[in-house]
């Protein structure tokens, strides 16, 4: 289990708001799950919706037995203060493909090429992309965290198609200015990112320009 330190203040504060968490089967599924986890102790509403081939680089990029998917998102996300619902990636009926549904906004993290250009080009085959076209139609929040290298000029146009709409782009590019010591430092920055974009104040990260006295040096923010 995964512990940020939340207050109460914050847990009030946060806490009406709801998210669809994608994963799709991009390398970088930790990026998602720790993305669930950070939401969750906020307090947050997280409707997770994950690939089949999501499903499949969770097994072998995290080790964890994936027999009994919703068993395992009992373990590794239950005990929360913050509520999640699963959504099988197939079921195009659940309450997130209807505009009607409020929701604040969508993440995939990471975000594959296939699963970024269905979404460009408005194909609604699944949930996943069904989900998105919802939040760009309804102008909801709708970040994507492409993890692919290179990209070749498809990959770009349809970024940038993306873009031009108005979806936010944080591709999975951890930076190094903050001194990071640890893996888990490298992926609570690109998770403090997708956070700013949502405008949840976090301290995941030590920010430019902020010392660490500033922060604090048992940051209350930082993992166990």
């Amino acid at each position: 289990m995964m512990n940020v330190q939340v207050d109460s203040k914050a847990i009030e504060l946060y806490s009406s708001r709801a998210y669809v968490v994608g994963i799709t089967g991009a390398s970088g599924s930790v990026y998602g799950v720790r993305l669930i986890q950070v939401l969750l102790q906020f307090g947050i509403t997280v409707h997770i919706v994950i690939s089949n081939a999501g499903w499949r680089v969770i097994k072998e990029e995290l080790r964890w037995n994936t027999t009994d998917r919703e068993g395992l998102l009992s373990e590794k996300f239950g005990s929360y203060a913050g509520t999640y619902h699963y959504h099988p990636v197939a079921d195009i009926g659940a309450s997130i493909a209807s505009g009607s549904y409020r929701v604040d906004g969508m993440i995939i993290m990471p975000c594959s090429m296939g699963t970024l250009s269905s979404i460009a080009h408005g194909s609604s085959e699944n949930l996943m992309t069904r989900a998105a076209d919802v939040m760009m139609k309804e102008s909801r929040t709708l970040v994507l965290v492409p993890r692919e290298t290179p990209l070749h000029a498809i990959h770009l146009e349809n970024m940038l198609t993306l873009a031009r709409l108005g979806v936010r782009m944080i591709p999975a590019m951890p930076a190094f200015y903050f001194g990071p010591k640890s893996m888990d430092d490298l992926i609570n920055f690109l998770v403090g990112k997708v956070l700013d974009s949502l405008n949840i104040d976090h301290r995941l990260f030590t920010r430019w320009g902020d010392t660490n006295e500033q922060q604090g040096e048992q940051n209350p923010h930082r993992t166990n």
